[in-house]
């Protein structure tokens, strides 16, 4: 299986990079992982809602630039479908058997993702209606990754 996450903006924090080369590490032996990180669209703190529409058009531009046709997008989104870590070890475990092994994870910039990606995306992920910064959020996707792989396992990490 290859599972890869792509993020808008560079992470920053030191402390979040080593994170997720740790889970990185530990998902290695399991599954093929990879983290891309695509460039914010630099604006002003206030805008209009068109000049939203249009940093969040951009950035999923970049977005759609690094998914593959067979790839199974998966979008974080505030409106999307709230898993247990036992769910999402469920759905990876049902598209590597039975649907594709190239799946792909977006996570949208402050913003939030545009309409053209979530059009592409066959699922969206909710971790909750807390808004939670979108770089931390790849820490925590990426362990629940790994905690799902453990889980298919039968290991006990996830205990």
């Amino acid at each position: 299986m290859f599972i890869q996450i792509i993020g808008v903006g560079k992470l920053k924090e030191k402390y979040l990079t080593l994170g997720i080369q740790e889970y990185a590490k530990r998902l290695s032996p399991y599954i093929k992982f990879q983290m891309i990180e695509v460039a914010d669209e630099k604006a002003p703190d206030t805008l209009s809602e068109a000049e939203v529409r249009a940093v969040k058009e951009r950035e999923g531009e970049r977005i759609l630039a690094h998914v593959k046709s067979e790839a199974h997008v998966v979008a974080l989104a505030l409106d999307g479908q709230l898993w247990s870590s036992e769910e999402l070890a469920l759905e990876i475990d049902k598209l590597g058997t039975y649907g594709t092994s190239h799946v792909v994870f977006v996570i949208g910039g402050s913003h939030g993702l545009s309409d053209e990606v979530l059009r592409r995306a066959k699922q969206r992920l909710s971790f909750g209606r807390m808004t939670l910064p979108h770089q931390l959020m790849r820490l925590v996707l990426v362990e629940q990754i790994y905690r799902a792989v453990k889980i298919n396992r039968g290991e006990p990490y996830h205990k």
